[in-house]
């Protein structure tokens, strides 16, 4: 049987062939994702960054620390207090002392062009510190001098920004300077090398006073036990160490040795990094994994079943049912086995320049690389192996069953494309899809806007059209070829009868395309319906008439400004500032909500909140603004919150949002807020006012104070609807991988089936057909296949989009469905195109034997 094997191997190696490189392919991207997900696991251990010169850090503490039944849980502080005054005069007596300030600082101009990794071409992001404390940092002169008088600065810069072809800035240069004070011109006096943690601007000690009072942090030159004692003593609370304190969040940091990192400007950032990058792999190798078993098992399955007139044969000769399953199992297992291994070894090459793709676009951080791990390459191996034998499972049982007395015209035709086996898997796993679908919009209707959610919920969809392709590929292919069979000719008429016969080859060719339209037009469909639906209700909330947005994810609006928008008449004027307000769930879970800190009288003139009960006019210094996601929402019940400087209050809710997109936060006032800046102004114009004039005013303030004025036309392009870069590189990465491979999958099985049609050309042309005619209809069946696979996945999206509609409303959102016609008519023409190229090269390959020499071989 072995020797019968190999010899049916040798005689059908294109079908072969071709299950070879689908598995190996498959394994491939199962691998290299699978080695990229595995370097995600574990974060470089790094050592001090900012004060890795200074002895003792003290510092308030910046994590919410609360007890629980299940432990202690932990969250990050928005706005930290700062180290009170009295705890640094004592401190001062123990030995010498250097208090440290933060401040944001940006540049009216691009002349920081070179800074940090973190620090875009306008300088958005840099922070100010006095020049006292960079002896306990990283940070040493490369240039000039240190500031010695009020309107002098060190900055931090690259090294290719030391001369002018850099970009960057120059001993001497004079720049202005965005600080919260305002902004003014100032002299680079001296530069330092620039650090990957932050981009720092030095100023002299009272001047980073005078801009930022209070003392974020202290570096202490004497004994720690000492230190500790005396923050005990001065405080009335313990510090041992990062994290100690009161255990609320209020408390007072003692840091030494590698505790000194938990003072660096986001310590977490290598984790955070790497839970963003685990997020964006684990959802593309759960994409590629499926893609890859949902093509080469169908490619298997579509191997098997264009050898039905050779198991028939086999069954005429006298072979048993159990002699046909094993010897299609024992050629799956060779040609699983090598292409497993070959796939694995794709993999391994493969994985190291995905690893830098992710670098070179910013998804990943700069040190992220492809680890020694192993189990990635055994998994894809196995599952390679496994795939090939489900493939094969379903097929070869049937051809098992096959009697010797119907193996001949079981074998020409398709004459029951449909078990019932199928048919019930099929409506199960459709009616699963679909189940999922509508549990979700009755359960949470916002987990259907999540990234996870929505790249996962094609699937079972796509599974089900796939299992009921052979019931809908007949009626799909006489729509399709509605008029082109009516046409003069015979081509459109012998298109659809070959491509509604042969049903199993139509459903298998179109099963890539399924795939293919129906993770583009749902993902591409979902993302940008999601970015309409964010800006939708970012229009419909916010009715000011010009929008003034900080620079820098933690920058502020120069107080001046503010001052001077507050004295245009005719205006209505909110400035507001962002927190954060945390919550324990149920006991247990410590959940942070970002809030912002806001007058209710002056947010009720420049917005239009969605509130679902009460009155945001209510908001007071005791009260608090939810959503419904919170589990406490009922107006009037008292909740007990941590505020973004870790202080414990009982709120009473005096109003519930409604979820929305998400964005609908928490609102506070500023009193419950004490540490956060003013990061937008809202302004609009009132009744009767002279719209030219405040449009002249504010854009004066803003030309004074160096802040960009933006109308809320200008606001909303600039930020709605945008998805991160972030976000889209992923979607491509993810898109990327899924439509590469069901591409070469889909030329991949028209190959195989062309190929093993080479009875059906040579009938063609005996019936006087030209090779021109013959290469005409093998294109034409190749577009109404394409046609059928593409009319299918369209379904998928469509059931997708109209569920992401469905929930946009019980949501409250209104915003129409954004279907992606370019890109979605780009996925069909290319799949289109080298469907055509897959079909037509092996058909001219087929056609130079002559058809009498073929008619004699099958005498």
């Amino acid at each position: 049987m072995l020797r019968l094997t190999l010899q049916g191997m040798r005689a059908r190696w294109v079908t072969f062939t071709g299950s070879f490189v689908a598995l190996a392919l498959g394994v491939g991207l199962i691998a290299a994702t699978g080695l990229a997900l595995a370097a995600t696991f574990q974060a470089p251990h790094r050592g001090p960054e900012r004060f890795a010169a200074a002895p003792v850090v003290v510092r308030a503490t910046d994590t919410l620390r609360v007890s629980t039944p299940i432990g202690e849980r932990t969250q990050h502080l928005a706005d930290p207090r700062a180290v009170p005054a009295a705890l640094a005069a004592e401190l001062a007596r123990l030995g010498r002392t250097v208090e440290d300030r933060t401040f944001p600082v940006s540049f009216a101009d691009a002349s920081l062009g070179g800074g940090a990794d973190r620090t875009d071409s306008e300088g958005d992001g840099a922070v100010g510190h006095p020049w006292s404390v960079a002896a306990a940092t990283p940070y040493r002169l490369t240039d000039g001098r240190a500031p010695a008088a009020p309107g002098e600065i060190v900055v931090a810069v690259a090294p290719r920004a030391h001369d002018r072809t850099g970009g960057g800035v120059a001993v001497g240069d004079r720049v202005q300077v965005v600080t919260p004070a305002g902004a003014g011109g100032r002299t680079v006096v001296g530069t330092v090398a620039a650090t990957g943690f932050e981009s720092a601007v030095f100023f002299t000690d009272a001047e980073a006073a005078q801009l930022s009072p209070r003392i974020d942090a202290l570096v202490v030159h004497a004994d720690a036990a000492a230190v500790r004692e005396a923050v005990r003593a001065t405080t009335g609370q313990g510090a041992t160490g990062a994290g100690s304190g009161t255990g609320t969040g209020t408390g007072i940091d003692v840091l030494t040795g590698d505790e000194r990192r938990e003072a660096d400007p986001d310590p977490d950032r290598d984790s955070e990094a790497l839970v963003a990058v685990n997020a964006l792999l684990g959802t593309a190798a759960g994409i590629t994994c499926f893609v890859s078993v949902f093509v080469v098992a169908s490619t298997f399955a579509f191997a098997v079943a264009e050898r039905r007139r050779e198991f028939g044969l086999l069954r005429t000769a006298g072979a048993t049912p159990r002699q046909i399953r094993s010897t299609v199992f024992a050629e799956a297992v060779l040609v699983a086995v090598p292409a497993s291994a070959a796939g694995c070894l794709l993999g391994a090459l493969g994985a190291p320049p995905l690893a830098a793709w992710m670098v070179d676009s910013g998804i990943a951080p700069s040190w992220f690389a492809i680890g020694d791990q192993t189990w990635p390459l055994h998994t894809a191996f196995w599952t390679g192996l496994c795939v090939a034998m489900v493939g094969v499972l379903t097929s070869s049982w049937r051809a098992g069953r096959i009697k010797p007395t119907e193996a001949l015209r079981e074998a020409a035709i398709d004459s029951r494309a449909m078990p019932p086996s199928r048919w019930v898997l099929g409506a199960l796993v459709l009616l699963a899809g679909l189940g999922l679908l509508v549990w979700s919009l009755a359960t949470d209707p916002g987990e259907a806007l999540k990234r996870k959610t929505y790249t996962t919920r094609p699937m079972l969809l796509i599974v089900g059209f796939a299992l009921f392709a052979p019931a809908l590929v007949p009626p799909l292919v006489r729509f399709v070829t509605w008029l082109p069979a009516r046409l003069p000719g015979a081509t459109g008429l012998l298109a659809r009868e070959n491509a509604a016969t042969g049903v199993r080859r139509t459903a298998a060719v179109a099963a890539p395309v399924l795939i293919t339209v129906a993770l583009a037009a749902s993902l591409l469909g979902t993302t940008a319906t999601i970015n309409e639906a964010k800006a939708t209700e970012a229009a419909t909330q916010t009715t000011a008439d010009y929008v003034v947005t900080a620079p820098g994810e933690e920058g502020t609006v120069p107080a001046p400004f503010v001052a001077r928008a507050w004295s245009i008449p005719g205006t209505a004027v909110s400035a507001s500032r962002s927190t954060s307000v945390t919550v324990l769930e149920e006991g247990v879970a410590l959940v942070r909500s970002e809030a912002r800190a806001v007058d209710p009288a002056d947010l009720a003139a420049v917005s239009r909140l969605p509130v679902a009960s009460g009155r945001v006019a209510d908001l007071d210094d005791g009260g608090i603004v939810v959503n419904e996601e919170w589990l406490t929402r009922t107006v009037g019940q008292r909740v007990r919150v941590w505020l973004g400087d870790g202080r414990e209050v009982t709120l009473r809710i005096v109003a519930v949002l409604r979820t929305g997109t998400g964005d609908n936060g928490v609102y506070v006032t500023p009193r419950n807020a004490p540490g956060a800046t003013v990061d937008r102004v809202d302004v609009k114009l009132r009744d009767g006012a002279d719209a030219a004039a405040v449009d002249t005013a504010l854009r004066e303030a803003g030309r004074a104070t160096q802040t960009t004025v933006l109308t809320k036309d200008a606001w909303m392009a600039r930020s709605h609807p945008r998805s991160s870069e972030t976000t889209h590189l992923g979607l491509l990465l993810v898109l990327g991988i899924a439509l590469l491979y069901t591409g070469i999958a889909l030329a991949n099985t028209l190959v195989m089936a062309t190929s093993d049609r080479v009875g059906d050309l040579a009938v063609l042309r005996l019936t006087g057909a030209t090779k021109r005619q013959v290469l005409r209809l093998v294109a034409a069946e190749a577009l109404v296949v394409v046609a059928v696979g593409s009319l299918l996945g369209a379904a998928v999206a469509g059931l997708n989009l109209l569920g992401l509609r469905s929930a946009l409303a019980l949501l409250s959102v209104r915003s129409p469905l954004v279907v992606p016609w370019g890109s979605l008519g780009a996925v069909v023409a290319a799949s289109a195109v080298l469907a055509v190229v897959a079909a037509v090269v092996p058909a001219l390959t087929a056609l130079r034997t002559r058809p009498a020499e073929y008619a004699g071989t099958r005498e």
